[in-house]
């Protein structure tokens, strides 16, 4: 009996661990045969002729992915330094000065979240259009940046409150100005975890598609905004491969994020 309990065990485990490997990597194999199907149709399960004709047209110099992928990139770069300009100065204050109401200027940097994404990013598009910004780089940057202060704030707060007070005090007591103190000790210190929240930032921008639908089309186009037109036009050779390109820059900055945020930056967020 004891026998046959840790068999079924072990079998449970096993359909489980399969389940879970399915989920995971089954979109991912799906994408992979579409980006190398050059023909696929009913009933045929698996893809009749296989090539790299729509790898060569997505990487063409002529084609609009890689242009798409360096206007991608670009916002993405700009969100990020709108972000930490304003998330450091932020954090830092939310993390070291007794505030009055924290933990609602917390909630606040969570608002952006809160609410149906596409009513506000309607009314978003309006005022723009109004003042004459709508379908610039500089509108989606804002976008791209009010959405990420979610992660940057909130990571960048947990990094300085994890940077131990009296590094700071020891460095005011021989003669360092505050300002000083901050760029030499503090900031090197919370460093890790603010590059952590510059990548999420990164990777959240690179993503986007709703608000730059709303606020960029049709002068800006960015990847995201390539795979949805592809798959929209049925083209989903096209659509694949531009969702692999866009996977692998979030693959190796998750790998990366994990050399920088550390178990006592994350025990400090939210608190």
């Amino acid at each position: 009996m004891i026998r046959l309990a840790s068999a079924a065990r072990a079998t449970l485990a096993a359909a489980l661990l399969a389940a879970f490997a399915f989920v995971l990597i089954g979109p991912l194999a799906n994408l992979a045969l579409w980006s190398v199907a050059e023909r696929w149709y009913t009933p045929f399960k698996l893809p009749v002729t296989y090539g790299t004709r729509y790898w060569e047209q997505v990487f063409r110099p002529t084609g609009d992915a890689m242009a798409s992928l360096g206007t991608s990139v670009w916002i993405a770069v700009l969100t990020v330094v709108v972000a930490l300009a304003l998330s450091i100065p932020a954090g830092y204050a939310l993390a070291r000065l007794k505030l009055p109401m924290r933990a609602l200027f917390m909630v606040m940097f969570l608002l952006p979240q809160a609410f149906p994404s596409v009513a506000i990013y309607i009314n978003v598009a309006r005022v723009f259009y109004q003042i004459g910004i709508n379908g610039t780089v500089f509108a989606v940057v804002l976008v791209h940046a009010a959405h990420g202060l979610v992660y940057s704030v909130w990571i960048a707060a947990a990094a300085f409150a994890a940077v131990d007070k009296d590094l700071e005090l020891a460095a005011r007591n021989i003669g360092a100005s505050p300002l000083r103190a901050f760029f030499t000790v503090t900031l090197p210190l919370a460093a890790p975890g603010i590059i952590a929240s510059g990548i999420f930032v990164f990777l959240e921008s690179l993503d986007e598609f709703t608000g730059t639908f709303f606020v960029g089309v049709p002068q800006v186009t960015t990847l995201p905004l390539l795979l949805y037109n592809a798959a929209m036009g049925g083209n989903y050779q096209v659509a694949s491969i531009t969702a692999l390109i866009l996977l692998v820059p979030s693959v190796l900055f998750m790998l990366f994020i994990e050399r920088f945020l550390r178990a006592d930056v994350l025990a400090k967020v939210g608190a």
